[in-house]
């Protein structure tokens, strides 16, 4: 099921908050800004941490686009901990800073659609969730798929131009790249510009 165009589930739950477990943890605490509200499947395995690192090596970019950073696992808050104090060269997580949610019953991933079913455990989904608590863009893998941290960046920078410009974003558009029209002649502009000159 797709999220998309409506209205991101609200929760509360427990959560490690700069190194401090949070038993409050509300993402409507963050809607008045973007959220990239991510699952992955479990701590002190693979593909997980290099994923982990990456959203960390790229905060400050989504910080300056106002965008928060949020993960999610169905691990509990202990083993968070446990992980996050783990150095990155033994396979953990230490350095890491946005939240980590735990989903120890599984109720978020549920609300989200994104539980493997029979494992208990989350697909890597990702989600962009706008300032309204829209969900503009989201993005499912299987267990062994990470995903590309660039390509979400890629998504705010998108979501953002089109809220100050109105312009619609084509394929593999990047910022400072030319958008277009969402009219006809628009796109005919569009293409016009990116063909080559013929003589």
């Amino acid at each position: 099921m797709t999220l998309v165009g409506l209205k991101a589930p609200l929760f509360k739950a427990q959560a490690v908050v700069n190194q401090k477990i949070c038993n409050e943890f509300s993402l409507a605490d963050f809607l008045h800004q973007y959220v990239i509200f991510f699952f992955y499947p479990l701590n002190f395995t693979f593909v997980c941490p290099t994923e982990l690192h990456a959203f960390q090596e790229h905060l400050s970019a989504f910080e300056q686009r106002g965008a928060q950073i949020v993960g999610c696992s169905v691990d509990s808050c202990f083993s968070h901990l446990a992980w996050l104090s783990m150095p990155k060269a033994q396979g953990g997580i230490q350095g890491v800073s946005y939240p980590l949610v735990s989903d120890l019953n599984h109720s978020i991933a549920q609300k989200f659609d994104v539980l493997k079913e029979g494992d208990a455990i989350a697909y890597r989904a990702l989600f962009l969730i706008d300032k309204q608590g829209i969900v503009r863009h989201q993005v499912v893998n299987d267990l062994s798929l990470g995903r590309s941290v660039d390509e979400a960046l890629r998504m705010v920078d998108a979501l953002i131009f089109h809220e100050q410009h109105g312009e619609v974003c084509p394929a593999n558009w990047k910022a400072g790249q030319k958008a277009l029209r969402p009219t006809d002649e628009g796109l005919i502009s569009y293409f016009s510009e990116k063909s080559p000159q013929r003589l």
